[in-house]
């Protein structure tokens, strides 16, 4: 049996649940300790369970704490649950406290929000770019510590951008912005961390079949006036491949990127080819 580590508050609940098989998939991964942001639902959720099913520690990071419970309790290995909210530098600082001791191997910072804003007294902007960009740089500078007590030759920082940090969409200007700047955020990091060995990527989904993608295909298609099947249609023509990737697709590559040692400010894109950059 293994144990769920929950940390929440000022109490650490342990609940165990069965040992679940560790596939091989990338041996270079073997018995590190990983941090996840957003990591109880879609992409994020699906990185932790590929890291954990390879026999790696999973720190699963959320403001949802249901959300984090139920992922935590399918996956294998021994995840830890540290709620908290990437907006807030002091909500992140309470939490790096419960991992004081814990040596980190790489930085997953995954959260975000999606949908449209648009200027006045209900604007999303200040919301959209405080999760997305501001959040992510708070979200890896509070851990930072912890990855540079890692042992590992090379560490790693993963950023989640989007392909809207490539293409301009209407009434997507906090969105768009907020990927595109985390690209930039990418890079300087990149260079600033290089001599520490601490290796910075950012990957550009497209359309990934999540809660969040359909809840902005459901959005846009009521904008429109039309079902949300006929503006999945819509936005599938301007996809090569006509479809959506799986949110395991992603996490395969994030699996990829951490298993090597000599990419840094580098973004990959997968898009299904909605976007081909030379």
């Amino acid at each position: 049996m293994k144990p769920v580590i929950f940390i929440t508050g000022f109490f650490v609940f342990i609940i165990f649940k069965s040992w679940k098989t560790i596939s091989p998939f990338n041996p270079n991964l073997k018995m590190k300790t990983y941090i996840i942001s957003g990591a109880g639902s879609g992409i994020g959720r699906a990185i932790a369970t590929n890291l954990a099913s390879q026999g790696n520690i999973c720190i699963l990071l959320g403001r949802d704490q249901k959300k984090l419970e139920l992922a935590a309790s399918a996956i294998s290995g021994e995840p830890i649950i540290l709620p908290a909210d990437i907006r807030s530098a002091e909500s992140l600082s309470v939490a790096s406290k419960f991992i004081s001791d814990i040596k980190i191997d790489g930085i997953i910072a995954n959260a975000g929000i999606g949908g449209e804003n648009q200027w006045g007294l209900s604007d999303r902007w200040e919301d959209i770019i405080s999760t997305n960009l501001t959040g992510t740089y708070n979200f890896v500078n509070t851990f930072l510590p912890h990855l540079r007590h890692s042992e590992s030759a090379f560490k790693h920082i993963i950023l989640t951008s989007s392909v809207l940090a490539r293409l301009g969409v209407a009434n997507y200007s906090a969105y768009c912005a907020s990927k595109a700047g985390l690209l930039g955020l990418m890079r300087s990091w990149a260079v600033q961390f290089a001599a520490e060995n601490i290796l910075v990527n950012a990957i550009c989904p497209g359309w990934v079949d999540t809660e969040m993608s359909q809840d902005g295909l459901q959005g846009i298609a009521d904008g429109l006036g039309i079902s949300k099947n006929e503006f999945h249609a819509i936005a599938m023509e301007s996809v090569p491949l006509r479809k959506m990737s799986q949110p395991e697709e992603i996490a395969n590559l994030v699996s990829y990127l951490l298993g090597q040692s000599s990419m840094t400010g580098q973004t990959l894109d997968i898009n299904n080819g909605a976007v081909m950059n030379s």
